[in-house]
This record gives C-alpha cells, structure tokens and sequence, in this order.
C-alpha cells in the first residue's frame, strides 16, 4: 500500500456499516491517528484487528504538534490511517490542519467513504435535500444559541446541527422563538436499535421529549422558510423608518432578525442617521 494519509470513516453504531475497504486499510496501516486511543481500540477488537500499530492522538489542543509527527511518519515510508471516534473524520472534528499541512508538503492523501450521521439523518428527516447547511455543535450559552439560530434564520436551505440528550429541549425552545412554526426532525441512535426520528414544528418535539426522556447523541434539522424575503432592500430606508418609531437598539435589532443583517453593520448605519439627525 502506498505509503501517506488515509482518511478512514468508522460505524457510528452498527459494526456492519464498516466496509471491507476501510477494515483492510486500518489492517494494513503501521500508524493510526485517532482522538481517543481507548475508543479506537475498542473498535480495532471488535473487528478483530490486531493491536500491533502505533496509534497517535489527533485531537484540537494538539493538532498543530502532531501533524508533523505523523508527517515525518508518512516521509519514512509509513502508511497512517486517520480515524474519528465514530464516523467520517474532520466533520466537526479535528483534522483539517493535518490534511492542509501533508498537501503542502506534497503527500498522498486519499479518503475511505462511509457513515456520517449528518448525512443520514438529513436523509430519515423528510425535510428538503436539495440544498443544506451544517452548521456542528449548538453553544451551551443561551445567547450564543439564539445568535447561532438568528445568523442562519434566512438562509435558503436545510439547517443541520449536532446536539445533546440533555439540551435538545431547551435547544427546541430557543429554535422555536426563532423559526417558529418551521418544520423539523430530530434523528438519534442512527444505526442503533433504538434508530428514532422524530418530525413537526418545536412545539410538538418539545411535547414528544417532555414525555419520552431524550437519550443518545441528537442530530436537529431545521426546514427553511416558506416565506419569500425581498431580494433587495434599502436598509437605510426601512432603518429611519424604524427609529422614528423605536429606540436605535429596537430598530437594529429588528431588522437584524428579520432580514438576517450583519448586526454591527447596521448598528453603524444607525448612529450615522442619528448623527445627521442631531
């Protein structure tokens, strides 16, 4: 096998969605790159491959020291497999500088397909495919979650995040004041024997995981509006019009959520109108 980096994608929970391609490359691997030594070992047992390999940390805190560790390995003639802990690596999860710096230096980098559970459950959702966007891990802080969903409000397309069991209601709450009455799914245990996916607006998956205790890792999807918004409008206009109704912080804000404007962008905009107006 020719000797550089494998991106290899792993199960993200039934054992038979690892292909007999990616299985061999791990084999032949010297040199695995993982996040955690202890899961991907576990992994490796279970498929019956031997446990005779270095294996290297790759994680975000160490990224930029490891990579050209395992660079020097791929120069030395070795073959390195890069895993996640479960599913495609890089997606939301470390990797990308790695991959960056072994094309600077010219280095075979190829990539083994496989699960990936923001692409499975956009496929289970019932929500449109044409057009989405991932957007990873929703913040903890309730301001930066209600940020997060207003920054993607008006975008004509899917919205993807990743989620937890114990916030995916509070998560809903926040996605509701912000899309409304939008379509949505949350999937959980892909793959699992527990696969579930769950659709309607945040109202009614607030009631469904009030009554049925959330549980595995979430993945939130989120329809983009029906509504149709101007394809080109005077801001300056619609933002004198709205503070000679309000105050400046109510009238940026407004216009902010509801055409999905860059927040100090207008803020500027208004104090120059309330300059002039002095």
């Amino acid at each position: 096998m020719k000797n550089g980096l494998y991106i290899v994608a792993t199960p993200i929970g039934n054992l038979g969605d690892m292909s007999p391609r990616a299985a061999e490359t791990l084999k032949a691997a010297g040199i695995i790159a993982c996040e955690d030594t202890r899961v991907t070992k576990k992994l490796f047992s279970l498929l019956g491959i031997g446990l005779n390999k270095t294996f290297v940390t790759l994680h975000d805190h160490n990224e930029e020291a490891q990579s050209q560790k395992i660079i020097d390995f791929i120069k030395n003639g070795e073959v390195v497999a890069q895993v996640s802990d479960a599913g495609s690596p890089l997606i939301s999860d470390p990797g990308f500088k790695l991959i960056r710096r072994c094309r600077e230096e010219g280095l075979y980098v190829t990539t083994l397909p496989g699960c990936c559970a923001l692409i499975c459950a956009l496929q289970l959702s019932g929500l449109p495919t044409n057009r989405f966007m991932f957007a990873g891990f929703i913040p903890n802080r309730e301001k930066a979650r209600q940020d997060l969903f207003r920054r993607y409000k008006n975008l004509d397309a899917t919205l993807i995040f990743y989620e937890t069991a114990s916030r995916i209601v509070k998560t809903l709450v926040a996605a509701g004041e912000v899309f409304g009455g939008r379509d949505m799914a949350v999937a959980r245990e892909i793959t699992k024997m527990y696969e579930d996916c769950r659709s309607g607006t945040a109202a009614e998956l607030i009631a469904h995981f009030e009554a049925n205790e959330p549980k595995g890792e979430m993945v939130l999807m989120i329809a983009p509006s029906d509504e149709e918004l101007p394809v080109d409008i005077d801001v300056e206009a619609l933002l004198r019009e709205k503070m000679a109704e309000t105050s400046l912080k109510s009238a940026v804000k407004s216009l902010v959520e509801t055409y999905g404007l860059n927040k100090n962008e207008v803020y500027e905009l208004a104090l120059r109108i309330k300059n002039e107006q002095r």
